[in-house]
């Protein structure tokens, strides 16, 4: 039985990319290896979810990458809330509604601590030591990098040695290597002072070219090398910190797939009569919560259709119009959200899945010209869904609209999301000693229990 284990997190990891990893190859080959199946949907902060619970979405409540409080939240209505009721990459780990491999640890024995490097829901987690970005957004509206942290003074000791953490380069873009090899970097730095039973640590480098150039193209291959540099510098620095080295554990989080299309699902509904907009003091159109029937929160190739008052007419009409719309392949009512272990009081009363070859634009207006503003910026927390073409930023763009993000969703040649129906969308899950799971089609619910076995619980 180890006396540590570590899991990597690597998003879009696939078993024939280990042919240009050969760190990776190498860590992994006296180990196992299995193909792992993300359960729908497949994006990150619900596998994540996934992996640390051994749940799925309809237990623990990660549902997607944010959340519309219907009904508002700790107290508060949703019309005082930011944005309407919609949260989207705010949420600390208190949505996780479950407990998590960190927790399920210290009650088996408290000796046994645990380290969170940059799992998205990290901020608040019960793990004893912590780091995720979490930029301040001051009140004119300027943003001052810093890192949630635990201990809370650590992030200023990471500054110290090694700088702010490159947000820039985390996403966007920017978006390189640069962020992956600092939470390299800070984890090292980690585990030189501290020697956690569990590591858990996310590097989300090969999200970028993947979804940006498609999964196939020179730009994601060349990805996969600069990744297993770091992968293998971390393996390295981590065997020297300690004089030995932890059971490796390296899960992806969903494969990306090649796309050639995208569908707008709230401007379907809008010209089906069922979004209403209203037209801020610069002449800009934003979804009128408060009034509209029906809208849809896009996370990928997953969405979540939200019905004001949950009105079974308007259910049935939206169904009707989003199952006939170009790239949708299925339409999955409470029936079949709780088949597919994703039904749960947070999730849209209707939930889109796109075909293979397509992901789901947010876009509601029918005119760029009305687009809101923060349409052609990269803002994360404005939009109400996931916007894939904020890793592109044309220059001409900025001169004309003082922001460079385009509104053409045909850019994107790579997306993730929908429930894998081919060998290609499966991930990997690899580790560094025999015997430490059955090499089989594995889920990524099944990954909690596989390092919680390693310490006996």
């Amino acid at each position: 039985m180890p006396d540590q284990v570590a899991l990597l997190s690597v998003p879009g990891l696939r078993e024939r990319d280990l042919a240009h990893m050969p760190r990776l190859t190498e860590l992994a080959a006296a180990g196992d290896r299995a193909p792992l199946v993300a359960s729908p949907p497949a994006v990150t902060w619900p596998v994540q979810a996934n992996m640390m619970t051994g749940l799925p979405p309809s237990e623990h409540g990660v549902v997607a990458n944010g959340y519309y409080w219907r009904d508002g939240r700790d107290g508060k209505p949703r019309c005082e809330l930011p944005y309407d009721g919609v949260e989207m990459w705010t949420a600390w780990n208190s949505v996780v509604q479950r407990p998590q491999i960190w927790d399920r640890l210290r009650e088996h024995d408290a000796s046994l601590t645990s380290a969170v490097w940059f799992s998205l829901l990290a901020k608040g987690c019960g793990a004893e030591h912590a780091c995720i970005p979490a930029p301040i957004h001051n009140p004119d509206g300027s943003e001052t990098m810093w890192c949630h942290t635990k201990p809370e003074s650590q992030y200023q000791e990471l500054i110290d040695e090694l700088g702010h953490f490159p947000l820039q380069h985390f996403w966007g873009p920017m978006a390189n290597i640069q962020g992956s090899r600092w939470i390299v970097s800070s984890l090292l730095w980690l585990a030189a002072r501290e020697k956690p039973a569990f590591t858990y640590c996310y590097l989300p480098h090969l999200d970028y070219a993947a979804q940006k150039h498609g999964p196939d193209s020179p730009e994601a291959i060349a990805a996969l090398g600069e990744l297993d540099i770091e992968i293998g510098r971390l393996a390295d620095g981590v065997a020297a910190a300690w004089g030995d080295a932890p059971l490796w554990l390296v899960a992806s989080e969903y494969a990306i797939g090649e796309v050639s299309h995208a569908s707008f699902p709230n401007r379907a509904l809008r010209e089906a009569g069922l979004l209403e907009v209203r037209t801020d003091d610069d002449g800009r159109e934003r979804i009128d919560f408060a009034a509209t029937p029906a809208w849809v929160l896009v996370d990928h190739q997953v969405g979540h259709v939200f019905v004001r008052d949950r009105d079974a007419g308007v259910i049935a009409k939206a169904a009707d119009v989003l199952g006939s719309l170009e790239g949708i392949a299925e339409v999955w009512d409470a029936q079949e959200q709780e088949r597919q272990g994703v039904r749960h009081e947070r999730s849209g009363d209707l939930v889109l899945i796109s075909e293979g070859h397509s992901w789901q634009a947010y876009y509601w207006w029918l005119d760029d010209a009305l687009a809101p503003r923060f349409a052609r910026t990269i803002d994360i927390h404005n939009k109400p869904g996931y916007d894939a073409c904020e890793q592109f930023w044309l220059p001409e763009l900025a001169k004309e609209h003082g922001a460079g993000v385009p509104l053409d969703a045909s850019l994107v040649r790579g997306s993730h999301g929908a429930p894998p129906r081919t060998e290609a969308q499966r991930g990997v899950l690899l580790s560094s000693r025999k015997g430490t799971f059955i090499e089989q089609p594995t889920a990524d619910v099944d990954v909690c229990e596989i390092v919680l076995r390693q310490f006996g619980v």
